[in-house]
């Protein structure tokens, strides 16, 4: 009986950690880029360099790539006063994120770097013009991005998105 209950008693303070092994590679394998796969959309508010803030729309779309691991990114967003259509190619490998965009309005582009830890996205965005700094954080069917960009003809941009359905 006593052996019975000592060999209950490991397996019960295994458990934990066995748990988290067991999670920890799918958590790895898994990345952010599976979660958001498909179209959002949504709003907010830009800031323009040389005016007033304005309601922006906002449409997205995530086509996950390399088993997750990387992401093409289709943005459009539209104020009364600015159009703006974006395409990226990120890659993840572990938390570092890397990839380029172009913006086909202002035909100007660039290179994206960062981190996506827990599911939060913060990256460097730039271009021969521009420097901004951008998070993404995603919970569920539910996405914000913030941007600032001291300088540039948008220096700030904050938007919601919700999981089309």
């Amino acid at each position: 009986m006593f052996r019975h209950r000592a060999i209950i008693r490991w397996i019960l303070r295994c458990v934990p950690l066995i748990a988290i092994l067991a999670a920890a590679p799918a958590y790895a394998q898994q990345s952010l880029f599976e979660n958001v796969a498909g179209s959002w959309s949504g709003g907010g508010m830009m800031k323009p360099s040389d005016g007033p803030r304005e309601r922006v729309r906002c449409k997205a779309d995530y086509t996950p790539k390399n088993n997750g691991q990387s992401v093409k990114l289709n943005l459009r967003c539209a104020s009364d006063a600015y159009k703006m259509e974006l395409s990226a190619n990120i890659d993840q490998k572990g938390t570092s994120l890397s990839g380029n965009w172009f913006e086909s309005q202002y035909r100007q582009g660039g290179s994206i770097s960062g981190k996506n830890v827990n599911g939060l996205i913060q990256a460097r965005i730039e271009g021969e013009t521009m420097a901004a700094l951008l998070s993404l954080q995603t919970k569920g069917d539910r996405q914000t991005v913030a941007m600032e960009s001291p300088g540039s003809w948008v220096s700030q941009v904050s938007v919601e998105l919700v999981r089309d359905k």
